[in-house]
């Protein structure tokens, strides 16, 4: 491939599809490597997205290609990034299969991955009756006994954000719970049962929850639960590059994705911890504006 794209997205999710409906309005030529394995690709449905609530995630990505088919600068390749070389005005992408792509610009919209589920039965319902995200699924699950697995800090932030959806709510800790007697006597005014024991297994039927099992032969019922998962950067790319990244993986980056190499930007959930669609969508569409601004700002200067 000899064409030098305006920018090459790497990732097909809603960061890098919003970014190449953006960039392909204004004219840019650009080129979306997509490997086809998006994060959310386990849950039935997307939520909290104007317009699209309720839309299965692969199908929201065709109604996206084919909108975006109506700017022909912007072309799809169905391939994996697997090294990244250069400077700002001419990137060098070295494909899986084997094909080289260059670029004047990149954005990396590759997302996070799940690391492996370590609760037996926890993978059996990861997207159908166990969630992440209570903004995303909450509803779904509205006023049916919820469990939440969590420790610390992030136990009293699920207790209290659940509560919006359910007043049955148990907190399995899966281990020490590292909260504070203070925190301990928190949960128990607001009627939330703790657990500590380690979880032995999740028991379930085509793919619904029933019932957690613990290790002291404690079981749990309920209809759901909600989980922090365990996640690592989509791809080591951005750090290799020498971008910034934080310790949870995601790369740092401006109000409008632009990262700490020049001519390189991020956006949707490989630069936040904000995992939801819409949101991935919007950071995709203002790193577009960032890139295009950079573009025709190098081509009124002549550098382009």
């Amino acid at each position: 491939m000899e064409t030098m794209f305006d920018t090459a997205i790497i990732g097909g999710g809603p960061a890098g599809l919003s970014a190449a409906l953006v960039l392909g309005r204004a004219r840019k030529n650009v080129l979306v490597l997509d490997e086809g394995r998006p994060r959310n690709r386990v849950t039935g449905e997307i939520h909290g997205f104007l317009t699209r609530d309720g839309t299965r995630p692969a199908e929201f990505r065709r109604i996206a290609r084919e909108q975006i088919a109506a700017y022909p600068s912007v072309r799809f390749m169905d391939d994996a990034a697997v090294e990244v070389t250069g400077t700002n005005g001419r990137f060098r992408i070295a494909t899986a299969g084997g094909a080289t792509i260059e670029s004047k610009k990149l954005l990396f919209a590759t997302g996070k991955k799940d690391l492996p589920l370590d609760i037996e039965g926890l993978s059996d319902i990861y997207g159908k009756s166990a969630f992440v995200c209570p903004y995303c699924d909450g509803w779904e699950l509205r006023d049916k006994p919820l469990v939440f697995i969590a420790k610390g800090a992030g136990a009293m932030h699920f207790a209290k954000t659940i509560t919006g959806w359910t007043s049955s709510r148990t907190l399995c800790t899966n281990g020490p719970d590292e909260l504070t007697e203070e925190q301990r006597e928190e949960l128990k005014r607001h009627d939330v049962a703790v657990f500590d024991s380690p979880i032995r297994r999740i028991e379930s039927v085509d793919g619904l929850v029933r019932q957690v099992v613990l290790e002291d032969g404690s079981a749990v019922p309920c209809a759901g639960i909600f989980f922090a998962p365990k996640l690592a950067a989509g791809s080591d790319l951005p750090r290799a590059l020498g971008c910034d990244v934080t310790e949870t993986g995601s790369v740092v980056v401006d109000g409008f994705g632009k990262t700490s190499v020049p001519g390189v930007y991020s956006a949707g959930d490989a630069a936040t911890e904000l995992y939801q669609a819409i949101m991935a969508a919007s950071m995709g569409m203002l790193a577009a504006a960032g890139i295009n601004g950079e573009l025709l700002e190098e081509a009124w200067n002549g550098k382009g």
